[in-house]
């Protein structure tokens, strides 16, 4: 992979992420302040993420490994989003904004998968080169909060008052509408599958990814992917809420120290994936899940802020352990004729369905421990994510076995 390509990518990393990050944590403070949403419409709004997820491997399997460039599908789909994402600043009740938003998650969520198959595809050693290009991913999701929280102060007391978070919305329009001109400028990636083949189902729909799921040990990491999706759903969900209820300011601004960690355990992904196995990457990420989230419970915003910044802090092994080394595992597993299906399907084994009972179990965890005046029993809350977390890492650990993985396919 030349410099020029390298730089194509990043570039489509940094934007893929700048847009996510550029509302999907202030939305939790949006809908309730501005459009006085309630707490199962909040759910509701996050869970579109899910259902955008569990749809993305099917417009995958028709479109990327089939029939069309994955770059021009990526771009397609992201000037289209950003006239929903335009829309959705315009909604002024949650009536209106939620049908916008379950269609902008339809068309997001398969272009994560994209992303990945586009970078793949021009990568010779995906374990090694992989990493240096997605952590400019974390780093528009980064600058994203920074915009938000420190150079507009949007997320403030003052700018909710004025109404001023709307405008994350439209930055996210804005930086969608430059992707998807500079998508048909990435370099070509086109389908993988045999066109003469005769037309099936299974083909159409990309299912042939779950082919997949016979190989005993991708099975095992493909539960347990959704298994630790549901921890995770707590952390999008409510981290943000937590942090605004128990007086930490800047939340938004602050949540970006996850994302700074990112970059620091993206660049030691390499040598860690390399040094010590997949099986190894995979289980030190569960574990600091679970130090997450008991930070969480035991912390607080005086004496004990520090608690609160290290759980943060730990989102770089969290996120990058786990999914980044999963992506690279499961493009390993594909092989030539099917990567871009079965990137979607681990879409929707954690983006999709885990997510999803995630969320719902996060908001029933969340309304069980709420006191007189809408504040939070915190700690209790944050003690399920920790336990559910450490029962996945025990599947893992006694189900999964080492293997070496083979990056040649």
């Amino acid at each position: 992979m030349n410099n020029t390509v390298r730089a194509q990518l990043s570039v489509m990393m940094f934007l893929e992420f700048f847009i996510w990050g550029s509302w999907f944590v202030t939305m939790g403070i949006y809908l309730p302040n501005t459009l006085k949403s309630s707490g199962s419409e909040i759910a509701l709004a996050y869970s579109t993420q899910s259902w955008g997820a569990i749809i993305a491997p099917f417009i995958i399997g028709l479109i990327a490994d089939r029939f069309f460039n994955a770059e021009r599908i990526l771009g397609v789909l992201h000037l289209i989003g950003a006239f929903l994402m335009y829309q959705i600043a315009l909604a002024d009740n949650f009536t209106v904004f939620y049908p916008y938003l379950l269609g902008y998650m339809i068309l997001y969520m398969p272009t994560l998968a994209l992303v990945n198959s586009v970078s793949f595809n021009q990568m010779t050693d995906p374990a090694k080169e992989f990493a240096f290009v997605r952590v400019f991913g974390t780093l528009g999701w980064i600058i994203a909060g920074l915009v938000i929280s420190y150079l507009f102060n949007w997320d403030s007391d003052a700018g909710i008052a004025d109404g001023m978070l709307k405008n994350s919305f439209y930055m996210t329009a804005v930086a969608s509408a430059i992707l998807g001109i500079f998508s048909f400028t990435l370099p070509k990636t086109p389908p993988r599958a045999d066109r003469s083949e005769k037309v099936r189902l299974s083909h159409i729909l990309g299912l042939d990814a779950l082919k997949l799921l016979t190989d005993r040990n991708f099975l095992i990491f493909f539960i347990s992917s959704v298994l630790i999706c549901i921890p995770l759903a707590f952390y999008y969900q409510h981290a943000g809420q937590f942090l605004g209820e128990i007086g930490v300011s800047n939340p938004t601004g602050k949540m970006t120290i996850g994302q700074i960690s990112e970059i620091l355990f993206m660049l030691l992904l390499p040598y860690f994936f390399k040094r010590f196995g997949f099986k190894m990457t995979i289980l030190v990420s569960m574990l600091a899940w679970l130090f997450r989230y008991m930070f969480f419970a035991y912390g607080n915003a005086d004496e004990l802020a520090f608690m609160l910044l290290l759980g943060i802090a730990l989102h770089g092994i969290c996120y990058d352990f786990f999914f980044v080394s999963g992506q690279i595992y499961t493009d390993s597993k594909a092989g030539p004729k099917y990567k871009s299906a079965a990137q979607g399907l681990i879409t929707l084994a954690t983006y999709g369905i885990g997510m999803l009972v995630g969320f719902w179990v996060a908001g029933k965890i969340t309304d069980a421990y709420i006191l007189e005046g809408g504040i939070h029993e915190w700690k209790n809350i944050w003690m399920y994510p920790a336990g559910f977390a450490f029962l996945v890492f025990l599947f893992f650990a006694i189900f999964f076995k080492n293997e070496k993985i083979d990056f040649k396919n």
